[in-house]
């Protein structure tokens, strides 16, 4: 029983105690012992120099980071910018041009229809018949030819082909037409005898003959030196036989009718 009563804790210091057998441990060399000298105490402290030169320095973290912060202001600036431009694609002077230029053509090409409306127009010679005129070459037609107007109200006067009619002038409409003829010097209408009527306009006194075929009227003014003949057609108004009734008085003197006999 007094064996069994045993220290543990004496059995496991005898287990771990080396026996009379166990060899000796070796003696440490120099090799083994700490090294007390300043070149290896350096090579040691080597490694935390490294590390410590491998951590960034802080100004130059911040100065990073400034920088950082300027590019992406530049950035967002260059952004705002190439925005700016995709929203507004045209400069406003240009957006002006365009708006303006169809309207200064617009303008131009109604400036330039109403000069040609208002540019006289090239007509083909008037072609116009003989009549018996022997007083064609008197002084009376002499003085009123040269005193005749170029215009009659829309008619302007009109180139004659050759050879023309003795003291003969036409009038046409720019586009043409049917024209106003004076015929100066005739002979006494057939149709103008005591029964006719006269028509007085601006103190001339003027017989007129109807041709229905035609749709014309012939004014004769009666009262003068020598016959006159106004060939007006329908539709052209008054203005023609009062134009040439003015022209009449201021040119050649009043003559008593002398109407044939009925």
């Amino acid at each position: 029983m007094a064996a069994d009563s045993s220290d543990p804790t004496a059995n496991d210091r005898n287990e771990q105690s080396p026996g009379p057998d166990a060899p000796a441990p070796a003696p440490r060399s120099s090799d083994d012992r700490p090294s007390t000298d300043p070149a290896d105490a350096s090579a040691a402290d080597a490694p935390t120099t490294a590390e410590a030169a491998d951590e960034p320095d802080p100004a130059d973290l911040e100065s990073d980071r400034a920088d950082k912060g300027s590019d992406a202001t530049d950035t967002a600036a260059d952004a705002d910018a190439a925005a700016d431009s995709a929203s507004t694609p045209y400069s406003p002077a240009l957006i002006a041009t365009a708006v303006a230029l169809p309207v200064v053509l617009l303008v131009a090409v109604l400036v330039a229809a109403f000069i040609a409306l208002r540019a006289p127009t090239e007509r083909e010679p008037l072609a116009l018949g003989p009549v018996p005129a022997p007083a064609a070459d008197g002084p009376a037609c002499q003085a009123l030819l040269p005193a005749l107007p170029a215009d009659l109200g829309d008619y302007t006067k009109s180139t004659l082909h050759e050879p023309a009619p003795p003291a003969t002038r036409a009038w046409q409409l720019p586009d043409g037409g049917d024209p106003i003829v004076l015929r100066c010097g005739l002979d006494r209408p057939l149709e103008f005898n005591r029964a006719s009527p006269l028509q007085v306009i601006d103190d001339v006194q003027w017989f007129q003959v109807r041709d229905e075929v035609a749709q014309t009227g012939t004014w004769f003014a009666v009262d003068r030196e020598t016959y006159i003949a106004l060939t007006v057609p329908d539709g052209s108004g008054t203005a023609p036989v009062q134009i040439v009734s003015d022209t009449i008085k201021k040119t050649l003197p009043y003559q008593e009718p002398q109407p044939g006999e009925l």
